[in-house]
């Protein structure tokens, strides 16, 4: 028996230094040998963002293999979802992907723009990136053979939870 593809997903937001990478790395965390995670952004920071490294430290999960980059970078990936996190980079014409790829918007607050103490923003952050794993585990208890318009309604009405 032939195994099951892995499913490519491509998290987006404007500068690829928090929110897009911790749903890179949770789903990487989560998502065994079902699924790849990528993150990208439209304008790359260059770096990841403390905040994210220590909300996912916090959750037991590594970032450290992970880079910001440029969503460019995905053009001629075969990607099944790409999920924008950030509504600039949701109103922002995202590059053709091959395959054309389920599109979803996961409206999501961005812990670097939190005001507050240290700790209060690292709190934040980790709030978000709880509220992401239990969007990706929803994600991955999904069946991805469901046919595409399916799979793309259920991926849009994660991103309302």
């Amino acid at each position: 028996m032939t195994p099951a593809p892995r499913r490519r997903i491509l998290f987006l937001c404007t500068g690829n230094a928090c929110r897009s990478q911790m749903a890179e790395a949770i789903l990487r965390h989560l998502g065994g040998d079902r699924f790849e995670s990528y993150s990208a952004g439209s304008h790359p920071a260059g770096f990841i963002h403390l905040l994210a490294e220590l909300a996912l430290e916090r959750m037991g999960i590594s970032i450290e293999s992970q880079s910001s980059k440029s969503w460019d970078e995905f053009v001629d990936t075969q990607i099944d979802a790409a999920i924008t996190l950030c509504d600039a980079a949701a109103a922002i014409p995202c590059p053709v992907f091959p395959g054309a790829p389920i599109r979803a918007h996961w409206s999501t607050l961005d812990p670097s723009q939190q005001p507050g103490t240290d700790e209060e923003r690292t709190k934040f952050s980790l709030s978000v990136a709880q509220r992401l794993r239990t969007k990706i585990e929803a994600l991955i208890a999904l069946d991805w053979n469901a046919p595409k318009a399916e799979l793309e309604k259920r991926l849009r009405f994660l991103g309302e939870i």
